[in-house]
C-alpha cells in the first residue's frame, strides 16, 4: 500500500467521523414546520375586471360563429364592458392572536373578495386594513371569536449570510410547502422592479409563483421576512429568490395600523452610481458614495445646501457604499426629521443638516429637440446655449441654462452616451450656463484626459466621464 492511499483512508475516516457528529449534521427543521405551519395561511383573492365584448349581428349564435368575423370587420359593433370575476392567491401569516395578518400588497391588490385559509382548513373572509405598493406590504384582518395560532417575529438586523433559513408557503397553490436554504445577501436594492425602497434579504430558498406572502423563518422559527419574488426569465424559480425584511415590514404595519397610509422620507435628489472614472476626475480615491446628478427645485436637498456633483459618503450616520443604499436610508426616516449628511465636494469632506421630506410622486417632462444655429466642437457635438431657446423650450426642459445638444456626431461624447436634447451644466464641477463657458472649461483639457460632465436628460441630471482621443 502506497502512502497516498493511507492519507486517503485516514482522511475519510475523519471525514464521515466529523459529519456524524451533532455539530455537523445539516438541520433538521421538522420541529420548525410543526409549530409554525398551522399559522400560516392560503390567502385566496377575487378579483372584479372588465372585459370587451362585441355584439353579435346572430343573436344567441354560439362563441365563435363562423360568420362573427366578417361582420365584425369592418362593420364592428359598438363594444361592451362586462365584468368578470377571477381569481388568484398566494400565502400570507398571521402575527397575533386577534387575527391580523401580514402577505404582499401585489397578493391582494385590487381584490373585491379575500379569503383566508388556514391547513385544518378553517377559512375567514378577511379585511384589508391598509396595502403599500412601494414595499409590497398588506396587512389583512379577520374577525373571528375562535382562538388563532400567530408567529412570533424576530429580527431580520441579526440574520447572516450564510445562515440557514425555512420558507412555508403556497406555490402553485400547493398548500403549506416547505423550502429550506441560506441568506445569500442582506440590504439588496432593486431599482429596476420598481423596489428601491426596500432592503431585500436574497436567498436560495425556492420560491414560486404563489409563495408570495409567506413567510420566511429563522431556525428558531421566528419569522425574519415575507417572500416576496423572484429573480426568473422563464416565471419559475432559479436560485435567487427576495424576501422583505420582518423589521422593515414591521414599520410599514405600524403605519398602516396607525394611519392606513405610509409616509415615507424624501430628500429631492436623483442619484447615480460613483464609478472608477468618476472617482478619480474627484479625486475620491476607492469609488463609494451617492454622486447627486439632480437637485430638485425647492426640495429638502436644495433647502439645505447641497449641490449637483456633490458625493453623499453617509447619511444619518449610515455608510453609503452604493447609490442604491441612499434611498433605502431616506425613506426609512421619519418624515420633518434632521439628520446629518457627509458629503465630498471639491476635495473635501462636509457635513450638512438636512430636514428630510415627505415623498410624493412626481411628474416630468419629456424633452423636445430645438432647432437653431449649431455650433461643432472636439467631442462631436453641436450645440446652442439654452439661453437662445424659445422661452416654451426652456419650459419643456425644465433648465434654464446651459448648453444644449442639437446633433451628436462620431467621437467621444457619442461613445460616452450623449443624446440629442440632452443639457451640459457642469463639466470639471464647474457651471456650464452658455457655449462661451462650455469652450473655456473644455479649452483646459488635452488629449487622453478623463472629462466629468453633467447632463440633464427628460428632467434627470447624471454624470458621465468622457475620454477625450489622443
Amino acid at each position: 500500500m502506497t502512502r497516498a492511499f493511507y492519507f486517503l483512508l485516514f482522511f475519510s475516516i475523519s471525514f464521515f467521523s466529523a459529519g456524524n457528529t451533532k455539530d455537523n449534521f445539516l438541520p433538521n427543521i421538522a420541529e420548525l414546520v410543526e409549530d409554525t405551519s398551522s399559522a400560516v395561511v392560503n390567502v385566496s383573492v377575487i378579483k372584479t375586471v372588465k372585459s370587451q365584448s362585441r355584439h353579435s349581428p346572430f343573436p344567441g349564435s354560439p362563441r365563435g360563429f363562423p360568420f362573427d368575423d366578417f361582420f365584425n370587420f369592418p362593420f364592428e359593433e359598438p363594444k361592451q364592458q362586462r365584468e368578470r370575476k377571477i381569481s388568484s392567491g398566494g400565502s400570507g401569516f398571521i402575527i397575533s392572536g386577534d387575527g391580523y395578518i401580514l402577505t404582499n400588497h401585489h397578493v391582494v391588490a385590487e381584490a373585491s373578495e379575500i379569503v383566508i385559509s388556514l391547513n385544518d382548513r378553517r377559512e375567514f373572509k378577511a379585511t384589508l386594513i391598509g396595502s403599500d405598493e412601494k414595499s409590497d406590504v398588506a396587512l389583512l384582518k379577520v374577525n373571528t371569536r375562535e382562538d388563532l395560532p400567530y408567529l412570533e417575529l424576530g429580527n431580520s438586523d441579526e440574520i447572516r449570510v450564510g445562515d440557514w433559513v425555512v420558507a412555508i408557503g403556497s406555490p402553485y397553490r400547493l398548500n403549506f410547502s416547505v423550502t429550506a436554504g441560506i441568506v445569500s445577501a442582506k440590504s439588496r436594492s432593486i431599482p429596476d422592479q420598481g423596489t428601491s425602497y426596500i432592503p431585500f434579504i436574497q436567498s436560495d430558498v425556492a420560491i414560486n409563483p404563489g409563495n408570495s406572502g409567506g413567510p420566511l423563518f429563522n431556525l428558531k422559527g421566528e419569522v425574519i421576512g415575507i417572500n416576496a419574488m423572484i429573480y426568473s426569465s422563464g416565471g419559475g424559480y432559479m436560485g435567487i429568490s427576495f424576501t422583505i425584511p420582518i423589521n422593515y415590514a414591521s414599520e410599514i404595519v405600524e403605519q398602516l395600523k396607525n394611519d392606513g397610509i405610509v409616509s415615507r422620507g424624501w430628500l429631492g435628489v436623483s442619484v447615480q452610481e460613483v464609478t472608477k472614472d468618476l472617482a478619480d476626475s474627484f479625486k475620491l480615491g476607492n469609488p463609494r458614495g451617492a454622486l447627486i446628478g439632480n437637485v430638485l427645485k425647492g426640495s429638502p436637498a436644495e433647502k439645505a445646501g447641497l449641490k449637483n456633483g456633490d458625493v453623499i459618503l453617509s447619511f444619518n450616520k449610515q455608510n453609503i457604499i452604493y447609490s442604491g443604499d441612499l434611498p433605502l436610508i431616506v425613506g426609512r426616516i421619519k418624515p420633518d426629521t434632521a439628520v446629518d449628511a457627509l458629503i465630498f465636494r471639491s476635495g473635501i469632506e462636509k457635513r450638512i443638516r438636512v430636514k428630510v421630506g415627505m415623498l410624493e410622486e412626481i411628474k416630468k417632462e419629456k424633452v423636445i429637440p430645438a432647432s437653431q444655429d449649431k455650433n461643432d466642437d472636439l467631442l462631436g457635438l453641436k450645440l446652442i446655449s439654452v439661453e437662445n431657446l424659445p422661452n416654451e423650450r426652456i419650459k419643456q426642459i425644465q433648465v434654464e441654462a446651459g448648453v444644449y445638444v442639437e446633433e451628436v456626431l462620431d467621437g467621444p461624447a457619442k461613445e460616452a452616451g450623449i443624446q440629442v436634447g440632452d443639457v451640459i451644466t457642469n463639466m470639471a464641477f464647474q457651471e456650464v450656463s452658455n457655449l462661451e463657458d462650455y469652450e473655456s472649461i473644455l479649452s483646459e483639457f488635452n488629449s487622453g484626459d478623463n472629462l466629468a460632465i453633467r447632463i440633464v436628460r427628460n428632467g434627470n441630471g447624471s454624470f458621465i466621464t468622457i475620454k477625450l482621443k489622443k
